[in-house]
């Protein structure tokens, strides 16, 4: 199997930790030059050190806030002049905080909406004519288990995985003739800041150990163990590649037998 993205160059969103970094990180080894994406600079740099040049690819970063999008939109305008030309997008954001969705405000909607939903629309709309002119495009979105069946104290992160997935679902039906293929991945309890977070918003709320809690949440996996970021890349890097070409506009959960759905 040949999963070779020599001669592309990948976007990956939120790749200055957990998920994304891994995604950052194994895109290079095969081959993809990435431009990193994140608001904090300092961490960006110390993961383009971490990034494999074995295919002399080029790398570099872009400091962008996803809780503005116009903003968003205006940086990458600017980055393209400059020339680069983009293969593969890895729309990824970090998740709504914990919390029920009785006690969110009008305003967290609208929040995680434009970071999530208005600002992986907007990149999509840059990149997609190069993609077209190439016949080649990868959009794969990170989004949660959680559009399988919501999770609880997850109000607003719920509400916005969803939406995130019937976008994906309606753009891959419109660009596959172009030879580009729009999946979405699902984690499950993956072991980033954003499930320490979860677990200790929980530990408080419910009055239970950080252990008992952790214990809690496995019991629940038939693997009866949490991902690692560089389980759910490795699922990413074969959807980038050739070898996925017809694979389109699917939901993929990588969550250790969680979901008991199909």
């Amino acid at each position: 199997m040949n999963l070779s993205l020599k001669g592309k160059r990948a976007v990956v969103c939120g790749s200055s930790q957990g998920i994304g970094k891994a995604i950052a990180i194994a895109l290079s080894f095969q081959g993809a030059s990435i431009t990193l994406v994140s608001r904090n600079e300092l961490k960006l740099k110390k993961v383009l050190n971490q990034l494999d040049s074995g295919n002399d690819q080029k790398h570099n970063y872009v400091v962008a806030d996803f809780i503005d999008d116009q903003s968003v939109n205006e940086i990458f305008l600017k980055f393209l002049k400059k020339g680069n030309k983009i293969d593969i997008l890895i729309n990824n954001t970090g998740g709504p905080p914990p919390g029920r969705i009785i006690n969110a405000r009008v305003e967290d909607f609208e929040k995680y909406m434009k970071m999530h939903l208005n600002c992986s629309h907007l990149l999509t709309k840059l990149f997609l004519p190069n993609m077209k002119k190439r016949k080649f495009g990868r959009i794969i979105n990170v989004i949660s288990i959680s559009v399988k069946a919501p999770i609880d104290n997850l109000g607003v992160s719920n509400t916005v995985r969803w939406a995130m997935a019937s976008w994906s679902k309606t753009l891959s039906n419109e660009v596959a003739k172009h030879g580009i293929t729009v999946n979405n991945i699902l984690p499950g309890f993956t072991m980033t800041d954003r499930l320490k977070n979860l677990i200790q918003e929980n530990s408080k709320n419910q009055n239970k150990s950080i252990d008992e809690i952790e214990k809690n949440y496995k019991a629940l996996i038939p693997s009866e163990r949490f991902a690692l970021p560089e389980e759910i890349a490795s699922s990413v890097s074969f959807l980038c590649s050739n070898e996925a070409s017809y694979i389109n506009g699917i939901n993929l959960p990588i969550d250790g037998g969680y979901s008991s759905s199909l």
